[in-house]
């Protein structure tokens, strides 16, 4: 390994992310327990990543070409879903201008879900940078 892979990968693993960033503003501008809320929010973000890596996605993934486009689909399918959902309501767009205050359990379950559709996005871009090889 050279030193510049080294420093490279320090810096990538010491700069926050968007996790950190998120309980930041949050302690910040909601309290210290909301704070704590976030963290362990974001993670057990981790859960569905640690998931796949225990049961050798990566694996088959890299064996078979099947699965590789049927998570390709299902990843398009589930990003043409959302904007058809958004299109579909009725009534106005209005902003709430008092917030409701929400448990533990739902801003847990807020952040697990959005970061659970960023590792499909992502590991949709992944594939599909390999796919050109």
């Amino acid at each position: 390994m050279s030193i510049d892979f080294l420093v490279t990968s320090l810096i990538v693993v010491v700069s926050p992310g968007t996790g950190v960033l998120y309980t930041l503003a949050a302690g910040l501008s909601r309290g210290s327990r909301v704070s704590v809320v976030a963290a362990f929010g974001c993670t057990l973000g981790i859960v569905p990543h640690m998931a796949a890596a225990i049961m050798g996605l990566a694996a088959l993934l890299h064996t078979s070409a099947l699965a590789v486009q049927t998570l390709k689909y299902l990843g398009v399918a589930y990003l043409l879903y959302m904007p058809w959902n958004t299109l579909r309501e009725r009534g106005t767009l209005r902003v709430e201008t008092q917030v409701g205050t929400r448990s533990a359990f739902q801003v847990m379950l807020t952040w697990m879900r959005r970061a659970f559709a960023g590792a499909f996005v992502a590991l949709g871009a992944k594939l599909a940078l390999a796919d050109r090889r």
